[in-house]
């Protein structure tokens, strides 16, 4: 049985979407992060930093949504959300390593300074740098990506579902994005997939599983 930590519209939904476009029978967990509930002694052993996502699959306990992703999508897809090919799968993974490292930690950083991290800890004069950093890193995007299509081109992959997250988290932070990738985060959010992967974690906290 698979069994997904998850605190709804943090990085656990990449991995409920996942889970939700492989099929997967999973079970969903709610993780009161505001209440301290990732600082528990049984939590820290799935997630040492206390965080979400963690899954549970079996013996194999994992944690970063880009690891658990690619993992659900070479154990289970089957074909889907994973190129077949090395050299295919190669270029997936330097998207993933880019979304993660360049286009997400300047979003992360404006939202640790604007309410994440404890009062004392913020350093607000640091956010005008990171939208600038994000700016940078989506020019980049651009180089490499016209919007349109999926990212590997034809075939939604899992890299999608990570570059459709971190642009959704730039709309909510009001960061501004070229008409082009406004169209491909609206595609992507549209997948049937994405929407019941919102509601399986929503219910999950509604439920206090």
């Amino acid at each position: 049985m698979i069994t997904l930590y998850s605190y709804p519209n943090s990085r656990s939904l990449r991995v409920a979407w996942t889970l939700e476009e492989l099929g997967l029978e999973y079970a969903c967990r709610y993780v009161d992060l505001a209440a301290g509930g990732g600082q528990g002694a049984d939590y820290l052993a799935r997630h040492p930093d206390g965080k979400v996502p963690a899954l549970q699959d079996g013996e194999l306990t994992l944690f970063e949504s880009a690891a658990i992703c690619r993992y659900l999508a070479e154990r289970y897809g089957e074909g889907r959300l994973l190129p077949a090919e090395p050299e295919r799968r190669a270029i997936l993974d330097q998207w993933l390593f880019f979304i993660v490292s360049e286009l997400e930690q300047p979003l992360w950083t404006q939202a640790k300074h604007k309410f994440a991290l404890p009062q004392e800890r913020r350093a607000p004069a640091v956010i005008p740098t990171a939208a600038w950093e994000f700016q940078r890193a989506l020019a980049a995007l651009q180089r490499g990506f016209d919007g349109e299509g999926w990212l590997l081109g034809d075939d939604f992959t899992i890299a999608d579902i990570l570059l459709g997250h971190t642009l959704s988290w730039a709309q909510s932070a009001k960061q501004p994005l070229p008409a082009v990738l406004e169209d491909y985060r609206q595609r992507c959010n549209a997948r049937p997939a994405r929407e019941e992967a919102c509601r399986r974690e929503e219910a999950a906290r509604e439920a206090g599983e």
